[in-house]
C-alpha cells in the first residue's frame, strides 16, 4: 500500500504542476510578484494536501506565535532539512511570503522549476562561494527590507533521520547584516518521508517553530550554535526514537 500511495502522489504531483507552472509563467506578464508568490504557494498547497489525503501525512505546527507580526516585519528562518515534504510545506503553511535561498539548477527541472524562476526568490551558483554569498546578502537584504522572510537549511542538505549535519553559519550572518532575529524550526519529516526515498508512509509531521533570536551584537558562529543546540535538542523532543543511544544535543 505505501507503494501504491507513493505512485499514486507522485502523478498527482506531476498532472497538477503541468497546467499550474504554465498557468503561473503566463501569468507573470501581468501580475506583481506578491501576487506571483501566492499563485505559486497555491499549487503547493495542492501539493501538500495530496500528500495527506493520498499519503496520509498529516501535519502538526507548533509556535506559530513566535513568527513576526506585521507586514514589514522580516526573519531568518531555519529549518531542519530530512526531507523534501518541508520544502513544499513551508509556503503553504506560513501566513507570509517567503523566498528561498537554492542552488540554481532547480531553475533547470521541467515546469517546477520553470516557475520559480519566475518568483523572487534568491538562487546561487554554488560552485563560486563568495560570490554566492554576497548575492544572498544583497538579495536577502531588499527582501526583508519589504517584509519578506528568507528561509534557509543551515546544513546545506537533506539529513538522514536521527542523524545531524555540520551548521554553517551563512543563515545567521545574513541575519546580522540584515539586523533581523533568526527564528529556529526543527522538523520530524524524515518520520514518513525519508530522505531520498520514493516509498513514503502515513503519520504526523511535526512543525515545531522556536521563538525569535536576536542577531543583534551577535557573532554568525556563536549565533549558529545557539540555532543548532534549540534545533537538535527539540528534535530529540519530537522524534526520541531516531535518537535512542545519541548523544543529547
Amino acid at each position: 500500500m505505501p507503494l501504491i500511495r507513493s505512485v499514486l502522489h507522485m502523478l498527482w504531483m506531476i498532472l497538477t504542476v503541468i497546467p499550474w507552472a504554465i498557468f503561473v509563467i503566463i501569468a507573470s506578464l501581468f501580475v506583481s510578484s506578491t501576487t506571483m508568490y501566492w499563485m505559486c504557494a497555491g499549487w503547493l498547497k495542492v501539493a501538500v494536501k495530496g500528500g495527506t489525503y493520498i499519503l496520509g501525512i498529516q501535519n502538526r505546527v507548533t509556535g506559530m506565535e513566535n513568527l513576526p507580526t506585521g507586514e514589514t516585519s522580516a526573519a531568518v528562518l531555519l529549518l531542519k532539512h530530512q526531507s523534501a515534504w518541508e520544502t513544499l510545506c513551508m509556503p503553504a503553511l506560513m501566513p507570509h511570503p517567503l523566498a528561498y535561498v537554492f542552488k540554481k539548477e532547480l531553475l533547470y527541472v521541467p515546469f517546477f522549476g520553470w516557475a520559480m524562476a519566475r518568483m523572487d526568490m534568491i538562487h546561487i551558483d554554488r560552485s563560486q562561494r563568495a560570490q554566492a554569498f554576497n548575492k544572498v546578502v544583497a538579495q536577502g537584504k531588499r527582501l526583508m527590507s519589504q517584509g519578506t522572510w528568507v528561509i534557509m537549511f543551515p546544513e546545506g542538505t537533506r539529513i538522514a533521520r536521527g542523524q545531524q549535519g555540520k551548521y554553517k553559519a551563512g543563515g545567521t550572518r545574513l541575519a546580522i547584516e540584515a539586523g533581523v532575529p533568526v527564528i529556529p524550526i526543527a522538523v520530524s519529516s524524515a518520520k514518513c518521508w525519508p530522505r531520498k526515498a520514493f516509498i513514503k508512509t502515513p503519520g504526523i509531521v511535526d512543525f515545531s517553530i522556536g521563538k525569535p533570536i536576536s542577531s543583534v551584537g551577535r557573532q554568525p558562529d556563536e549565533l549558529m550554535r545557539e540555532v543548532e543546540a534549540w534545533i537538535e535538542a527539540e528534535m530529540r523532543r519530537l522524534d526520541p526514537e531516531a535518537y535512542a543511544g545519541a548523544p543529547p544535543a
